[in-house]
């Protein structure tokens, strides 16, 4: 496993990272799921990224339980706060993070998180009220790092306007072969800054694996036939992006890789990127997407796969 630098902040994240939105908040089984997490420790695996929403709390929970057998210095963890925890708590009001954090910290058994993320923007916040709020979290703390999660570039560029706040280490946009909307704008500002990016969907759903074929239902045991893990893939499942993905296949047999493999390292090539989100249901996929980290593809291997996706890219 291969290890990059999380921004100005002198951590050191995997190049893969173990994410837990829609498998560790309920999708899996508890047993499944501490599986997961000691495979990917044996893989090298050292960031674990999660979030107060997923499951209200569940995965949260669930990760405090089985991280708790482990050295707290022996990973890096983050997670965020925004979307709503009940009919009352949402957003980024003062309030809102310093109650979120606790709540979130006593779930996951843990004194501190390493980062602590926005998890979209508060429109109905002051941006200063949330900064001092994360200033004083970090101060406390109680989160070494701060991060945002799909910030509009102007929100971003307003936030490193302001004096005596804390300083972004990392965002987080959805990136991947298919959606590669931050590399307009978000990689750019976030290089001069040195702010990293840390992915989520880098495998599009897993539709970049290539299981899902056109024409034919998806397997039994993957997320499209799963009722409670299914509800974002819709445009990822459609023929034309199916169709395209599969002639991915020949790139990836041509430079010895996997589907996810490439995948992965394709996210990866972008040095502004410090690690890619998975999730994982079985132990074996944790080790599949861990294999992808040193992986370098060369500029015809880049040529091909641009090639092969054609239109179905969202730019």
């Amino acid at each position: 496993m291969k290890f990059r630098k999380l921004g100005s902040s002198g951590i050191e994240v995997s190049e893969i990272s173990l994410g837990s939105w829609l498998t560790y908040s309920g999708g899996v089984e508890r047993q499944q799921a501490e599986a997961c997490v000691r495979t990917a420790f044996e893989e090298g695996i050292n960031f674990i990224d999660t979030a107060n929403v997923y499951g209200r709390g569940a995965s949260e929970a669930l990760l405090g339980e089985v991280l708790s057998g482990y050295d707290r210095s022996s990973y890096v963890l983050a997670t965020k706060v925004y979307f709503q925890m009940s009919d009352t708590d949402r957003g980024l009001s003062a309030a809102q993070i310093h109650k979120q954090i606790d709540a979130s910290l006593e779930r996951l058994r843990t004194d501190y998180v390493d980062l602590y993320q926005c998890h979209r923007y508060d429109d109905d916040t002051p941006l200063q009220e949330t900064m001092q709020a994360l200033t004083e979290v970090v101060e406390q703390g109680k989160a070494r790092h701060i991060g945002f999660s799909e910030w509009p570039v102007q929100r971003i560029e307003e936030s490193l306007a302001l004096g005596g706040v804390a300083r972004w280490a990392s965002s987080q946009p959805q990136y991947s072969m298919l959606w590669r909307r931050p590399e307009a704008e978000v990689i750019p500002l976030c290089e001069r800054e040195n702010i990293s990016q840390i992915v989520w969907s880098p495998l599009g759903q897993g539709v970049l694996t290539g299981k899902y074929r056109p024409g034919e239902p998806p397997p039994v045991d993957s997320r499209a036939a799963s009722d409670s893990m299914s509800g974002f893939m819709d445009r990822l499942i459609q023929d034309p992006v199916l169709e395209a993905v599969q002639r991915l296949r020949p790139v990836a047999e041509g430079a010895g890789l996997t589907m996810a493999q490439l995948a992965l390292a394709w996210v990866l090539r972008q040095s502004n990127v410090a690690s890619a989100i998975v999730g994982a249901s079985r132990p074996e996929q944790v080790r599949a997407n861990a294999s992808a980290s040193g992986v370098t593809l060369d500029a015809q291997t880049l040529a091909a796969v641009d090639e092969a996706l054609g239109d179905v890219v969202v730019r």
